[in-house]
């Protein structure tokens, strides 16, 4: 089984992106903060994806992005940012910053799981 992990602090869009995965056999992990994000994968085997809010209290999506993908192991794990940012510029600036998708809020259902299945090959 497929395996993701969900970086989100509004319970309400980790609801509806673990709902909506599971209905396509994709397991889904979920922490609330960038900090969470790091301390789960020094615990755990590397999920096939991570996505991740960019807009996380404390640590934000783009630092805990850099920091997992310096943790061996965790280099090559496709990361996709979440962001209500949908400016004309902002998915080409986030990613720039090393992301493998963008998905903005609210969440389209339809690309979450085109987004997702097709960087995991499913």
């Amino acid at each position: 089984m497929a395996s993701v992990l969900l970086v989100e602090d509004n319970l309400l869009n980790r609801i509806l992106v673990r709902d909506v995965l599971s209905l396509h056999g994709i397991s889904v992990a979920e922490v609330e903060t960038g900090m969470d994000a790091i301390e789960w994968v020094r615990r755990n085997p590397p999920p096939d994806l991570i996505l991740m809010d960019i807009g996380l209290p404390g640590m934000d999506g783009i630092e805990a992005m850099k920091e997992i993908r310096s943790m061996e192991g965790f280099n090559s794990i496709p990361v996709v940012a979440i962001t209500a940012s949908a400016m004309v510029g902002d998915e080409e600036r986030i990613l720039s910053e090393g992301f493998d998708g963008y998905i903005s809020k609210p969440i389209n259902t339809e690309e979450l799981v085109r987004v997702v299945k097709g960087l995991i090959g499913l």
